[in-house]
């Protein structure tokens, strides 16, 4: 008999040939696993490809946000090393329909982001945002900082009848900047209160939240005070209440059921925001991919920013507030002399000259967080 045979017929040759299929174990499972790190990158980068396509293919930008720079306070710094400062902006050197300079990342300079909240109900957002002068007028105000190191996020509500200098306007009530000179002028009127520069502007639709808030299948919204909506008749519990976006609509738009007005307006705008914030970092938002695609989707087409607001910059905005959690946002009303009288006869708002000064003295040195410290007004009271 061979060799070749023995070893057939002792078996020898079926070890020696499965020694071969076994012979670079380790190395075939690399491969495999390097093969699936490929497709799962490949299919995030999609995605997220995919997500920044439909937010900046639905968002509306605003050409023009920003007044004319002869008109605006100073920068508040140079720009770091690397970034390049671009007109128009809150680091720029000349106004003018231009992108505004990224996020600066911690340790660069901190934000302000001016919100404006609208329900017109109307077709003349467009108007405001190209600065032609219109009847829309902002509903709700919020200044938006965030300071350097990107720990927290500060929102300071403006009340729409706070009765202020509109500039080339004369005093009135703070919403009807809007009307008179659109966004710009919006922006020309904070920036000349607080002696601070607005970075970035965002316009949001009310009409918005009803997608927005179905998408995230309901938001939760610890409401302050129990109330029966003028509009609708629904009635509004105190407490942890789910809302789908029906309700959460009516929820922000009410004020004639309160006996303080816009003052529980805004407190009501506030809870909506914090849950809603709460509910967008949640894992059950962050870890569902269609959720999130959702989201995006459904609030897109209801936004109006500057260029400089565009997918690219907010992911990498988000990327720096990764660390921030519902509990570091602080929501605070404006503090003012409560409500009085003009000498034409409108209800409005009186100014807390001196909390404005220590507002603006208090963004201008990124130290917002020692001031609401100090006056005790987090937590929106």
């Amino acid at each position: 008999m061979s060799t070749q045979a023995k070893l057939r017929s002792t078996g020898a040759v079926r070890v020696v040939e499965r020694s071969k299929r076994r012979r670079h174990p380790l190395r075939t499972a690399l491969l495999v696993l390097l093969a699936a790190a490929i497709l799962v990158a490949a299919a995030a980068g999609t995605y997220l490809f995919s997500l920044g396509r439909a937010y900046d293919s639905q968002a509306k930008v605003i050409d023009n946000p920003f007044p004319s720079e002869s008109n605006r306070p100073q920068p508040r710094s140079a720009a770091p090393s690397g970034v390049t400062p671009v007109e128009g902006t809150g680091t720029g050197a000349a106004a003018g329909p231009a992108a505004a300079a990224p996020a600066q990342a911690p340790g660069g300079q901190a934000l302000n982001i001016l919100v404006m909240g609208s329900d017109s109900r109307g077709a003349t957002v467009g108007k405001a945002v190209s600065g032609s002068s219109s009847d829309q007028r902002a509903d709700t105000l919020m200044l938006v900082h965030i300071p350097a190191d990107r720990s927290k996020i500060f929102a300071i509500s403006l009340m729409r009848d706070l009765w202020v200098d509109i500039p080339g306007h004369g005093r009135a009530k703070i919403n009807s900047a809007l009307a008179y000179g659109g966004v710009p002028l919006m922006v020309q009127t904070v920036e000349t209160m607080f002696n601070e520069r607005v970075d970035h502007v965002a316009m949001v639709d009310f009409e918005g939240f009803v997608g927005l808030t179905d998408a995230l299948g309901g938001v939760e919204v610890d409401i302050p005070r129990s109330f029966v909506s003028a509009h609708d008749k629904f009635s509004y519990q105190q407490g942890r209440t789910l809302l789908d976006g029906k309700h959460a609509l009516e929820f922000v738009r009410e004020r004639y059921s309160f006996t303080d007005g816009d003052y529980q307006r805004v407190r009501n705008q506030q809870a909506f925001v914090r849950a809603l914030f709460a509910k967008n970092l949640s894992p059950e938002t962050l870890l569902n991919p269609v959720k999130v695609h959702n989201v995006v989707t459904a609030m897109s087409p209801f936004i109006s920013v500057d260029s400089g607001l565009n997918a690219a910059a907010l992911a990498n905005l988000a990327l720096e507030l990764r660390n921030v959690r519902a509990d570091d946002m602080e929501m605070f009303t404006l503090p003012t002399l409560g409500i009085g009288t003009s000498a034409d006869g409108q209800s409005i708002v009186l100014p807390n000259q001196t909390a404005i000064k220590d507002i603006g003295d208090a963004l201008a040195g990124d130290s917002l967080d020692n001031y609401v410290a100090n006056n005790g007004l987090p937590d929106g009271h």
